[in-house]
């Protein structure tokens, strides 16, 4: 997952973020997702069109290029899929909506969610993954209330047959532990965007893949 706030304003930051897009890319991430909230119009496009060019370039199967919220600059840009947020459009009407022949067939939708109940709720809508947090704790997600845990990833896991990620506060030290609860996968945002070379972002993709 993208960032740029996590960087110092200026001019640099675009090229910063697709700097570490481009090492997530290379060291074998499965989805990148574009979550630029501030960024609009044409530079919020050339983000998710190079971050597709960065996913394409990688060997064998490329990283899905999810975009946040932006449901139009997803399918302009020909992206993988979209991620919505309990402010965004009402996840059935953005997959009635793309089923209806205006998004390629394999376009994922997905949406954030805080319980097993609201991860029911989406697969009932018909998304096609969901993310469950915050798994522990995190700056960016105290909004949301406390950590959820380990024991409410399991729940939300086995709820549903869809895919769960974890997300909020995963890193390097947790995320095995996620995966054993049962999530597909985890989002981060540190382990990607705090890599200054590959070898970190490669290290925390061979954890991931090697705890399923």
């Amino acid at each position: 997952m993208t960032d740029r706030s996590a960087f110092e304003n200026g001019e640099n930051s675009v090229e910063i973020v697709l700097e570490r897009i481009r090492i997530a890319a290379e060291a074998g991430a499965d989805w990148i997702q574009i979550r630029e909230k501030d960024l609009q119009g044409r530079t919020l496009s050339r983000l998710v069109e190079e971050a597709l060019l960065a996913a394409r370039s990688r060997q064998g199967t490329p990283a899905k290029v999810i975009v946040n919220d932006r449901l139009d600059v997803a399918v302009a840009a020909r992206a993988g899929g979209v991620h919505l947020g309990h402010a965004s459009l009402p996840v059935a009407d953005v997959i009635r909506w793309c089923r209806s022949g205006n998004a390629p067939a394999d376009f994922l939708v997905g949406i954030s969610c805080h319980s097993a109940a609201e991860v029911r709720e989406a697969e009932t809508a018909g998304a096609n993954y969901v993310f469950f947090g915050p798994v522990f704790e995190t700056p960016s997600k105290r909004h949301f209330g406390a950590p959820q845990g380990i024991a409410k990833l399991a729940e939300a896991c086995q709820a549903v047959r869809i895919p769960v990620l974890a997300i909020g506060g995963v890193n390097s030290g947790n995320a095995a532990e996620c995966v054993r609860a049962g999530a597909a996968g985890v989002a981060a945002i540190r382990e990607f965007q705090g890599a200054n070379d590959g070898e970190r972002a490669r290290n925390f993709v061979q954890l991931v893949h090697g705890s399923r």
